[in-house]
């Protein structure tokens, strides 16, 4: 959420850095909320200290020998009686012009980061680096057709149980998605990550705190019965594990570690990979997410970008990074790096990971906070995939499938899976 004195003292700049979104935003009526809302408080904590100030004028003229039953106490009394009717009213007008502040507020994404290069759309975007060597040769089959040869899942199947766009994977391709999760959490937890197992269903206030609420309610499944849905990320409940919290200085940065299935309506995509394991309902990602210091958060995008693509090279997958433009990020995000695969059965890139560095806006949503001094100040976080399973399951069969029908598995995955190869069955 923004800063609502952003929009009180400098709703140029946030019209500014909005419109370098592509949004175009008239804040005239946000503003003059913002600025009723700060003179009611104003009002009510002057009329408070009028109101302390009578209180203890009272308690004084008794100690000097006033008659407690007296005109010149009654008048007093009736005096701070009328102060707090009136403190009564200036504090329900400000509760509420707080929660329709609030509410608007957030509706806003994020900020983007001066660093965040400008642009319209994903074609905006800006190579910074590639790893690998892509295979590129006539013939590749995509996954969907490799997995549909060896057993691997079925989709058909998955239909009769749910709907369309779940998989239910058998046999070998089971066991290579266990493999995935353990390969990822070990590389992980290695590097000093604290693992975490989180509930898959999560509250309202949850979802609202890491910014899938309210924007984006018809994009996630919900429970009828109770004030609960399906998490479409383990981002959502990592944010939440602070909610409400100040964390201890001497702790940050804090880096968490979790695999969580994640559930996504995929509003507004049908018809696009309508086939295999790119666009599914349901699917298994390993999240990492980044508790730091403000000051530190620049080198954490790095690092934790760093971290997410040490299992693409420890899997021998070729990828590449993309740094977001303005136009393509995410609702929470100010700055991401996005890591694509390659996928040599398509002949092309597919997204895998976004290592995103959010600022303030998830911590002031969840009021997570830390002591620096005597300050008390927002922590900053960052999140990024370490990776999504399903993707990765996909990147593996298309780059390391054989002629002979097989598919060679990268050494660092072998022990996990207990060979180093997909054999048809």
């Amino acid at each position: 959420m923004l800063d609502q004195r952003l929009v009180r003292e400098n709703p140029e700049l946030m019209a500014r850095e909005l419109a370098r979104r592509g949004l175009t935003v008239d804040l005239s009526g946000l503003q003059a909320l913002a600025q009723q809302q700060r003179d009611r408080e104003e009002q009510r904590s002057s009329l408070q200290a009028e109101g302390n100030r009578v209180g203890k004028e009272v308690g004084l003229k008794i100690k000097a020998g006033a008659d407690p039953k007296g005109d010149e106490v009654a008048e007093l009394r009736q005096q701070g009686n009328a102060i707090k009717q009136k403190v009564a009213v200036l504090e329900d007008e400000e509760r509420q012009l707080a929660a329709e502040l609030k509410t608007q507020l957030l509706t806003f994404p994020n900020l983007p980061s001066p660093e965040c290069p400008d642009g319209r759309d994903e074609n905006d975007n800006i190579e910074i680096r590639t790893w690998g060597v892509p295979r590129k040769q006539e013939g590749l089959e995509e996954h969907w057709a490799i997995a549909d040869r060896l057993g691997l899942l079925d989709s058909e199947r998955s239909v009769r149980i749910a709907q369309s766009r779940f998989v239910t994977l058998f046999g070998q391709g089971a066991r290579l998605e266990r493999a995935l999760i353990n390969f990822m959490l070990d590389l992980h937890t290695g590097k000093g990550y604290r693992e975490v197992l989180p509930p898959v269903l999560v509250n309202s206030a949850s979802l609202t705190g890491s910014g899938q609420l309210p924007k984006f309610a018809e994009e996630s499944f919900r429970c009828a019965d109770d004030d609960l849905w399906l998490t479409p990320t383990a981002e959502v409940p990592l944010t939440s594990l602070h909610r409400d919290e100040i964390i201890p200085l001497d702790q940050l940065p804090l880096r968490y570690v979790a695999y969580s299935p994640c559930f996504r309506r995929e509003a507004g995509s049908y018809g696009r990979d309508t086939r295999g394991l790119i666009r599914l309902h349901q699917f298994n990602k390993v999240e990492l997410y980044w508790f730091v210091h403000p000051d530190h958060a620049d080198e954490a995008h790095a690092a934790i970008t760093a971290d997410a693509e040490a299992v693409l090279q420890a899997l021998e997958l070729p990828y590449r990074v993309l740094e977001l433009c303005t136009g393509d990020l995410g609702f929470s995000a100010a700055r991401t790096y996005d890591l694509e695969v390659w996928l040599a059965g398509a002949g092309a890139y597919r997204e895998i990971s976004s290592c995103s560095v959010c600022g303030d806006f998830q911590a002031r949503r969840s009021s997570i906070r830390t002591k620096d001094g005597k300050a008390t100040r927002l922590v900053h976080t960052l999140n990024g995939s370490g990776l999504a399973i399903g993707r990765t399951m996909a990147a593996l069969l298309e780059n390391g499938q054989k002629a002979d029908g097989s598919v060679l598995l990268p050494q660092a995955l072998a022990p996990y899976f207990g060979s180093d190869r997909l054999q048809p069955e």
